[in-house]
């Protein structure tokens, strides 16, 4: 038996919208939703994968790190400054360049310059 993707990764969130605006600054078009009588959240798909925002109760998800391909490091670079978020390291000169950022929540996340892995 072998895992054949990631499909779904959730996120809490001391401050959520606080995330949402952190998360759209990546890119990311995050829709509000709420399923039956659960929480309201918000949710977005990354090719195959669903990411969801939720309102942090007491699970503690500090230490999660996530990384995402985008198209264009440096102009990602310079959206994330204009929004007033400092990246912890950046490497452009590595073999793929990237960079490291904190969320509001301390999630790392990597940004690695590259191409829709699902095209490779």
């Amino acid at each position: 038996m072998e895992i054949l993707a990631i499909t779904y990764l959730a996120l809490r969130c001391s401050d959520i919208e606080r995330s949402r605006v952190f998360y759209e600054n990546l890119g990311l078009h995050l829709v509000a939703e709420k399923h039956g009588s659960g929480r309201e959240h918000y949710s977005t798909r990354i090719g195959s994968v669903v990411l969801e925002l939720y309102p942090r109760t007491d699970a503690d998800t500090r230490g999660l790190r996530i990384g995402f391909s985008v198209k264009d490091l440096v102009a990602m670079l310079d959206v994330m400054k204009r929004n007033g978020v400092t990246p912890i390291r950046v490497d452009l000169e590595a073999s793929p360049p990237h960079a490291l950022f904190r969320d509001p929540d301390g999630h790392w996340i990597e940004l690695t310059q590259g191409r829709d892995l699902l095209e490779a």
